[in-house]
């Protein structure tokens, strides 16, 4: 784990504002499947049937409300097509990749994480 030594501590203002930030991103970013959502999405389009195989476990109901949330705050653009049936396709816009930085360092917390579970495991073991 990576700890930053001798960097000072944030004053109760710095605190306040940050905290303020985080809420307001959990806000927008708030349940199990969005960032999940968008990292798929910013991968490749796809249409609705693609990404509920690709987040096994999400249901139709849910994966449609997280969707229209998404589109709502302009993380994701919802194209349709005039085909016989209807063609809709979801991908990620530009905004969704201001979150690159985030979801690299969530992943990489995930990854370290997932480790320390195991080498706790095994020191049960």
């Amino acid at each position: 784990m990576k700890v930053i030594k001798n960097e000072p501590l944030p004053n109760k203002v710095e605190c306040a504002n940050s905290l303020k930030n985080v809420l307001d991103a959990l806000y927008v970013l708030n349940g199990k499947w969005k960032l999940a959502l968008i990292l798929s999405l910013v991968q490749s389009s796809k249409r609705f049937n693609e990404i509920q195989q690709e987040l096994s476990g999400i249901s139709a109901k849910v994966l449609a409300k997280e969707l229209k949330d998404l589109e709502l705050n302009d993380f994701i653009s919802r194209k349709v097509y005039p085909t016989t049936p209807v063609s809709i396709i979801y991908e990620a816009t530009g905004y969704s990749r201001t979150l690159k930085n985030v979801l690299g360092e969530l992943s990489a917390w995930g990854e370290q994480h997932r480790e320390k579970v195991k080498l706790s495991m095994r020191k049960q073991s």
